[in-house]
């Protein structure tokens, strides 16, 4: 059952993926592996966009939100299952399991209108070329960055002012690898009604309209590439949106999957290989997606990265 405290949860258990300790190992390797990539590829696109004038434009200003919330994003979910891994102790505190929830949503919401705004950006640099630096200037760019995550923190404030009133008495075992809105509200003693219905408004507020303007914009974007006259053409326009588009794809199918739902859900298994898709897998393939594929961002890696690595300031004989 877990320490109580007069009745209440002092902790929950997180029950991660329970295996054999060979697999367990394996998980460990992968998990690690992923980790440490996510890092690595995340902080070098935000270098090189930071450290090359020629990027520095509303669309790979947009990148660099989007790498650098992917960093916070795996550092909230990786860490804590590696760690129980090593320990075989999934224990977590209340208030640690609400502060990584809070996280958790803030940034999963924030994403979603991040996307949106991305698929926006495109829209007005493909439809109308011309006047797309009078249309989106840095001082707009700036402003619908900081609403993607202002939204996004208080999307979870007004979830999690509901979720922390409720009252869990036991048992607390999440059978998840990070804690959850579902297995949570799974777990409480109490009426939980107004709480999911909160959930399911707000996740609904926070994915559908997004996707319903991610949606409106690529529906414009085609009809414009179908107008160019040439094959060549239409590929170069629509070349810079696939990469958005496979993402916006892979994620809000998963988050839709997983999250547009009233009630709490019993079984998680399949949930969790779900979550692993956009907790670990998305954040891990949205720099190859999105920049290793582009020629100027390669091209500015290679000379503001590995052009310094290669080539050292000259040393006077």
């Amino acid at each position: 059952m877990g320490n109580l405290s007069g009745g209440h949860v002092e902790e929950f258990v997180l029950v991660g993926f329970p295996t054999s300790p060979p697999l367990q190992l394996l998980l460990f390797v992968f998990f690690l592996a992923i980790y440490l990539l996510t890092l690595l590829e995340n902080v070098l696109i935000i270098s090189t966009i930071r450290l090359t004038p020629s990027l520095h434009r509303p669309m790979y200003f947009f990148l660099g939100h989007l790498s650098f919330l992917e960093l916070w994003y795996i550092n909230v979910t990786i860490p804590r299952l590696l760690g129980a891994f090593l320990t075989q102790d999934g224990r977590v505190s209340y208030v640690g399991c609400m502060t990584q929830l809070y996280f958790f949503i803030a940034l999963a919401c924030a994403e979603c209108v991040l996307l949106a705004v991305m698929a926006y950006d495109r829209y007005l640099a493909i439809c109308d070329p011309l006047r797309y630096p009078s249309l989106m200037p840095s001082s707009l760019a700036t402003r619908l960055a900081a609403a993607s995550w202002g939204s996004g923190f208080f999307s979870s404030m007004m979830k999690l002012l509901f979720i922390s009133r409720l009252y869990y008495c036991g048992p607390n075992v999440i059978n998840h690898f990070f804690c959850d809105i579902s297995p949570l509200l799974n777990l409480t003693c109490s009426d939980k009604e107004q709480a999911e219905l909160v959930d399911f408004l707000l996740a609904l507020v926070m994915i559908l309209l997004p996707l319903v303007a991610v949606i409106s914009s690529y529906a414009a974007i085609i009809a414009a590439v179908l107008r160019i006259p040439t094959a060549q053409g239409r590929h170069r326009a629509f070349s810079t949106c696939t990469s958005h588009l496979a993402v916006v794809i892979i994620y809000y199918s998963s988050t839709l999957f997983t999250y547009a739902r009233p009630r709490a859900m019993y079984t998680f298994n399949y949930n969790k290989v779900i979550s692993v898709l956009y907790t670990v897998i998305v954040p891990f393939l949205n720099p190859a997606i999105y920049c290793l594929r582009n020629k100027e961002v390669k091209e500015a890696f290679q000379k503001s990265v590995l052009g310094r690595c290669h080539h050292p300031r000259d040393v006077p004989d």
